[in-house]
């Protein structure tokens, strides 16, 4: 087949198995592919985004798969482009997202050569992608199509194909009778629920089951229940469950993402059952894990028992509360207390996504739990600070008053990020970027306590940034807050705002101070 031929098959085969979507990052390689799926848009059979950066791209794109469930392509060039889409990728392996890296390729015999733009690009995800022509494809986790193309072709006639219908996505088979059985055993030794991330989907069968359940909660802020579950959630986790370990955790959803889901490694008297559609365990150790939809095996379970709270967490939940409330109030400038203000305008948004790692952990910690928040998201599968501004911006590509946190360093990490504002949705757009001069996170480890000066230095990568001039760089609307009383002037409009907080660094140490 010549050059144009193969193009053609290759979108074709694609638009047969239901992606309807394709991030490109153009280059000489890809030209065939590129003007083939300008053609696809133009017929009204694909949408077609666009950018400079492979690594945007790659997370833009993870985030379409978020918006829709569907399947979405990102088209590269050949070379070291292939290579940015890594972190990607792996995001989406341990999410288990559609996400379709379609990498052009010089022709076999360039390869080991040394020639321009020629490495060796099959199986360069590793086990982090199936790979092949995608016929093989099940659509539940990322695939790697390599496409070898010479360089010149000639356009020629194209029309979509008639076969548009996708082959359903079909489903793990699985049994909750050992699940049913558990639930229903040794409840005096104490059950807690922990629900991570969860697909809008499940939110309403986990909400339910865990009422009638009755048993105490840890849900974060991405499952899209922490507010609805609010009478029945521990408000300081980590702790209380540290101080009080349970004989029996069910964990629905994504893997948590607070210090006991970790302490667990340590907790082998505490029994583990999860339901998962990913299938990771997230724990080393041994542990039960039913591989489906969440929702599809909590509505398989039938009627359950009441299981109760057999460890008394309720008794000292109020008065944990109460604790958390007189903190927030002593030190209101804060980074917990400013952002305990900052919840309460970021609720009347559509949806909030939430970047690694303190912004998380602090907003299930501390954020307002009056007004539900159901459409929340991060990238939690590796956990890592890659691409968080480009996977907020293609999940949210559609919507109005969208709003995301994250810290400062995240910002930097994705500063060509904005450029996709002139390709989405800006009306009510807000970008938080909570700015404490470095990776504070690190701050609170008990091991830096016992390092020296300059290696707290290198953990910390202390900064002195303003983000001003990259608000301007990129036409959106600066606002920089230093106080709780410096919210009064936040109000989200036609262009995109990007608020920028600055903690009370005294504040803030006294505060941590306090809660430990």
């Amino acid at each position: 087949m010549t050059t144009w031929q193969t193009a053609c098959s290759i979108i074709d085969a694609c638009c047969r198995r239901g992606i309807r979507e394709f991030v490109v990052c153009a280059g000489a390689r890809n030209a065939a592919l590129v003007e083939v799926l300008a053609r696809a848009e133009a017929a009204g059979v694909a949408r077609v985004w666009r950018h400079f950066e492979e690594r945007s791209a790659g997370f833009f794109a993870l985030g379409r798969t978020m918006a829709t469930g569907e399947p979405c392509a990102v088209v590269t060039t050949s070379g070291t482009a292939v290579a940015e889409l890594l972190p990607a990728v792996i995001e989406a392996f341990y999410q288990g997202r559609p996400l379709l890296a379609l990498t052009a390729d010089r022709p076999e015999r360039f390869r080991g050569t040394g020639a321009p733009q020629a490495i060796s690009q099959p199986g360069i995800f590793g086990e982090h992608a199936g790979a092949g022509d995608i016929a093989g494809w099940d659509r539940r986790s990322p695939w790697h199509w390599n496409v070898e193309l010479e360089e010149d072709f000639e356009p020629e006639e194209w029309a979509p194909p008639e076969d548009l219908d996708a082959d359903p996505v079909r489903l793990p088979n699985f049994s909750v009778a050992t699940l049913a059985t558990w639930l229903r055993e040794d409840l005096y030794r104490g059950l807690v629920v922990m629900i991570g991330d969860l697909e809008p989907e499940d939110q309403e069968a986990v909400y339910h089951f865990c009422l009638d359940l009755g048993a105490p909660v840890a849900a974060e802020a991405t499952s899209g229940l922490r507010e609805a579950l609010a009478g029945m959630s521990l408000p300081d986790p980590d702790r209380m469950l540290r101080e009080h370990p349970p004989g029996k955790v069910l964990r629905l959803g994504g893997v948590p993402s607070g210090r006991f889901w970790r302490d667990l490694e340590d907790l082998p008297e505490t029994e583990v059952f999860n339901i998962t559609r990913t299938g990771f365990p997230g724990l080393a150790r041994s542990c039960e894990t039913i591989v489906s939809p969440v929702g599809r095996a909590i509505k398989g379970l039938g009627d359950v028992e009441k299981a109760g709270d057999a460890l008394d967490y309720f008794r000292r939940t109020s008065r944990r509360d109460g604790e958390i409330e007189d903190l927030l109030e002593a030190y209101p400038d804060s980074e917990p207390g400013l952002l305990r203000v900052l919840s309460a305008y970021a609720s009347t948004g559509s949806s909030l996504y939430l970047g690694n790692s303190l912004p998380i952990r602090e907003w299930n910690l501390f954020a307002q739990r009056d007004k539900p928040l159901t459409d929340i998201r991060a990238n939690r599968g590796a956990n890592g600070i890659d691409g968080q501004l480009s996977t907020w911006l293609g999940w949210t590509a559609d919507v109005e008053d969208s709003w995301c946190l994250v810290g400062d360093l995240t910002a930097l990490y994705d500063l060509a990020a904005p450029a996709w504002l002139g390709q989405i949705e800006r009306k009510g757009r807000v970008l938080v970027v909570i700015n404490n001069g470095g990776g504070q996170i690190f701050s609170r480890l008990p091991r830096l306590d016992a390092m020296s000066d300059r290696a707290k230095e290198l953990m910390l990568n202390p900064h002195e940034v303003r983000l001003d001039g990259w608000a301007a760089m990129w036409g959106m609307k600066y606002l920089r807050i230093e106080n709780d009383a410096g919210f009064d002037d936040l109000e989200p409009g036609e262009v995109p705002l990007l608020v920028e907080v600055i903690p009370d660094a005294g504040e803030t140490e006294a505060f941590w101070k306090a809660w430990k």
